[in-house]
């Protein structure tokens, strides 16, 4: 009975390690916008960065893709004083922490010993990882009245040919049901 309860701890930990590796590595991308705003009235959008986080060349290359993506849509990229919308960057970086503990060994349940018997042990591990966010306005450049935000947020990685991936991702997913109801399934 032992080493078929030991077999299923070492199982279920590992699906635990999986699930949690799979969900660190997805974009949280979040939309809002003014339901009032007729976005056919925008066509050109002047670009600069509000915030910015202290890496030039992360910078360069999000701005880039925000801007790939508006002309991807149908817009246009306009000095400040002729855009129909005036597209400001906010980025931030952040230090989160996972507490990770394993179990092992043991009968698990209650024993003589309390929580698995004194059969096992347990071990926690503290492990951390930066979280960079990005948020995207788009205000009306006449009024300044704010029209769509969009917030992303991702695990960065140490690796900056991984960091080029997720920042070409970012503009996709941002922008996928812009100008808010060109989406034909909502109509």
């Amino acid at each position: 009975m032992y080493t078929h309860l030991n077999r299923f701890v070492r199982t279920a930990m590992g699906a635990a390690v999986i699930l949690a590796a799979a969900s660190a590595g997805a974009q949280d991308v979040s939309v809002d916008y003014d339901k009032a705003a007729d976005f056919t009235h925008y066509k050109t959008f002047a670009l600069k960065m509000g915030t910015g986080w202290g890496n030039p060349l992360s910078e360069k290359r999000v701005s880039d893709e925000i801007a790939s993506s508006l002309e991807a849509k149908g817009w246009t990229r306009a000095s400040e004083d002729k855009a129909d919308a005036l597209v400001v960057l906010h980025g931030a970086t952040s230090t989160k922490k996972n507490l990770n503990t394993f179990y092992s060994g043991g009968y698990g349940g209650y024993g003589w010993g309390g929580w698995g018997g004194g059969m096992g042990s347990t071990t926690t591990t503290v492990s951390e990882y930066k979280v960079g966010t990005l948020v995207t306005d788009i205000f009306d450049a006449k009024s300044k009245g704010l029209l769509w935000r969009g917030i992303a947020q991702d695990e960065i990685s140490d690796k900056p040919e991984k960091n080029v991936k997720k920042i070409g991702k970012v503009g996709d997913k941002l922008f996928k049901n812009f100008p808010p109801g060109s989406d034909p399934k909502k109509k």
